[in-house]
């Protein structure tokens, strides 16, 4: 499974990616009016530090608006994907675009007849949003089911199930479980992920124990040491 992270936070979207976990990165319009800073400007810093597809969704409803829109963004890097929404217009526009040979991500995605007709539009990624359909109280992840289960039924459907709307990192794995490709994750969720008590207890153990025999890695001599390759040695 791929993973994207859900911001556009660029300080945050650097610190993610310095783990060497992030294929992606997803932005919407909610998400880059609580940055304050310039649409455009934000795009361009968060294709640099990602060299994986960064999602930046049109605003406009019609399809003509959209392809203007989605062809002037895709002019911002490479590796954008527009975001265009599951309305006729959008899949109208996801067509022309990927005609264009620009990726598309479909998004706001909550049926399995939805997610057949973004694959029809030749989307190259749909997003079915888990976490809101939970929120009315519709098994989100059921709908990935589903969608994975027609998608792999034709080998030659190349659009990607990209899980939006993650709350938890139970949304991450149940989703992976089912083959899921791609799941954006917001940084708070990413970082859960990281997270177990017996990791932490264990760790504990392991470095009060090292601590009682006094001694430090960076201070005992290796084969091939040199001064310039063992700073701590030489200080102490």
């Amino acid at each position: 499974m791929k993973f994207f992270v859900d911001t556009a936070d660029v300080a945050e979207i650097k610190d993610l990616a310095s783990t060497g976990l992030l294929d992606g990165v997803t932005t919407n319009p909610s998400l880059v009016a609580k940055t304050g800073r310039d649409f455009i400007e934000v795009l361009k810093e968060i294709c640099d530090i990602v060299p994986g597809p960064v999602s930046a969704e049109v605003t406009a409803l019609d399809h003509a608006t959209m392809v203007t829109e989605g062809r002037r963004l895709a002019k911002v890097a490479d590796n954008i994907a527009v975001k265009a929404p599951l309305t006729p217009d959008g899949l109208k526009a996801c067509r022309a675009l990927t005609d264009d040979g620009i990726q598309v991500n479909v998004t706001l995605c909550f049926s399995p007849a939805q997610a057949l007709l973004a694959a029809k539009a030749g989307a190259a990624f749909v997003s079915p949003f888990v976490g809101r359909l939970d929120d009315i109280a519709i098994d989100g992840l059921g709908l990935i089911s589903e969608i994975m289960e027609i998608y792999n039924a034709y080998p030659e459907i190349t659009t990607e199930v990209l899980v939006a709307s993650v709350r938890h990192p139970i949304h991450v794995v149940e989703a992976a479980k089912m083959g899921a490709h791609v799941a954006t994750i917001p940084p708070g969720v990413l970082r859960a992920m990281f997270k177990h008590p017996l990791t932490d207890r264990g760790l504990d153990a392991f470095l009060n124990d090292w601590a009682k025999t006094g001694q430090s890695i960076l201070k005992q001599p290796v084969a091939g040491d040199s001064d310039d390759r063992a700073p701590e040695r030489r200080r102490a």
